[in-house]
């Protein structure tokens, strides 16, 4: 009997359903407002103003053939020829186009004028580099994501590239029209 009595104690002196409700909801609104503090604070520490390329351009092959395009040193290769990049600019450099099949993997493309590193890779789906171009101040890298989206017998990239260097955007949205896509949609035709 003694020991049903103390449960019962115990239950009638525990808070209430709306009284736990109640304190949870003031401890999140405490949350929220030092929080707000801190965003207040990092404020002046974001950019609203980073420039960001964004390009769908679509290829009469399969994801499977267009990553193999991309990912493949003779196949790209043949991409840079097609381009004419090498013959139009002379400053590029001769060093030959070496693309690493590996996540980690370095790439040397445009006679080493392009660099960098492969962040991701899944075949016939997704290919993130850490890319850069042989003009920006060292240890400058870009963010180049290609997300290879099937259409039926055709491939739509969608490529995004942020973190380049501020008033290159132009420069680099027109690159990748003629030196990636126009040339790699020869290739693939």
């Amino acid at each position: 009997m003694m020991s049903d009595r103390n449960d019962l104690s115990a239950w009638a002196n525990s808070p209430s359903r709306r009284q736990l409700f109640t304190g949870f909801a003031v401890t999140l609104g405490g949350l929220a407002l030092g929080s707000t503090k801190v965003w207040a604070q990092t404020e002046g520490e974001i950019s609203r103003t980073a420039e960001a390329i964004h390009q769908e351009p679509v290829f009469k092959a399969s994801p499977k053939r267009v990553y193999e395009a991309l990912t493949d040193t003779a196949q790209f290769d043949k991409v840079i020829e097609l381009s004419g990049a090498m013959k139009s600019m002379q400053n590029l450099g001769n060093k030959p186009t070496q693309i690493s099949r590996e996540v980690g993997g370095a790439f040397t493309l445009f006679g080493g004028y392009v660099t960098g590193r492969h962040v991701e890779l899944v075949p016939g789906q997704r290919i993130v580099q850490a890319w850069r171009a042989g003009s920006w101040d060292s240890g400058v890298y870009s963010i180049a994501k290609f997300e290879l989206v099937e259409q039926g017998s055709a491939t739509k990239i969608v490529f995004d590239h942020a973190g380049f260097p501020k008033g290159a955007a132009e420069h680099l949205a027109s690159g990748w029209k003629e030196h990636y896509w126009e040339p790699l949609a020869k290739l693939l035709a």
